[in-house]
């Protein structure tokens, strides 16, 4: 059987924003990637949002990571570079195994198709025969819940119906690769506690997890390493507590400090 393997090599992302004639200051509200803004194309009228600059590091079997950092330190636009959704604009990317991203639940749905429809087309996308998605259809049914509505439209469903069925789609198939972040909706709060359960277990059944976290207990639950980032950098790879230590003075550095009235 082989390993799954994740490896990076010199990673870097770019987003070029043009139409600086609207003001640089609308261009980067669109395009919130929180990244490092390069002005040196501004006489071409746009500037480049830098997402991920130079991220090198290697992952096998077994191995639990956690992105930690402030918003807009590259975590979410690194899961997505490792997911594929990104490509990167340099350096090199090598994934073997299997994927699950539980992101953006809802992209690839068509909304003209049924749920049914919707679960044949998640299965065949994941290579799996028309008996291997049969087998799971039951199991989609009880865990979203949505009942007569997977035999109409999803343009019929609410946004917390639409997400619950992404949701169930994502984690019916066991990953050997599972990329998280944790600011994913799960749909209504009755459904919450369900998916953080059906999470942990997917993330013990996963042969490399990648977790985008601000949470200290969440990542102490399921992580045995974690990668502290800063404006899109690789700053260090470590044991948790040695990286969400140095995170958190980091973290009180750049707070302002509250000032005597």
């Amino acid at each position: 059987m082989t390993m799954a393997t994740i490896l990076t090599e010199n990673v870097g992302l770019d987003f070029p924003i043009y139409g600086m004639q609207r003001s640089l200051r609308r261009a980067l509200f669109q395009s919130a990637t929180g990244g490092f803004i390069n002005k040196k194309d501004l006489q071409h009228r746009h500037v480049t949002v830098t997402a991920l600059t130079g991220l090198s590091f290697q992952l096998s079997d077994g191995d639990r990571l956690a992105l930690v950092g402030h918003n807009g330190a590259g975590k979410s636009s690194l899961l997505k570079v490792l997911a594929g959704i990104y490509y990167p604009t340099s350096g090199q990317v090598w994934v073997d195994g299997k994927i699950t991203s539980l992101f953006e639940l809802t992209l690839g749905i068509d909304s003209e198709d049924t749920g049914y429809e919707t679960i044949v087309t998640a299965g065949m996308l994941h290579g799996m025969t028309q008996s291997e998605i049969e087998s799971k259809i039951p199991e989609i049914e009880q865990f979203s819940e949505l009942g007569e509505y997977l035999s109409l439209p999803v343009r019929t469903y609410s946004m917390g119906m639409t997400t619950r069925l992404g949701f169930s789609l994502a984690t019916v198939f066991e990953p050997e690769i599972l990329l998280l972040d944790e600011g994913i909706g799960a749909g209504d709060a009755r459904f919450t506690d369900r998916a953080s359960a059906r999470l942990h277990e997917l993330a013990k059944k996963s042969a490399i997890l990648v977790l985008a976290s601000h949470s200290d207990d969440l990542i102490r639950s399921i992580c045995n390493k974690a990668a502290l980032m800063n404006s899109g950098r690789l700053v260090k790879i470590g044991p948790v507590d040695e990286i969400l230590s140095e995170y958190h003075i980091e973290k009180a550095r750049s707070e302002p400090r509250a000032t005597a009235g």
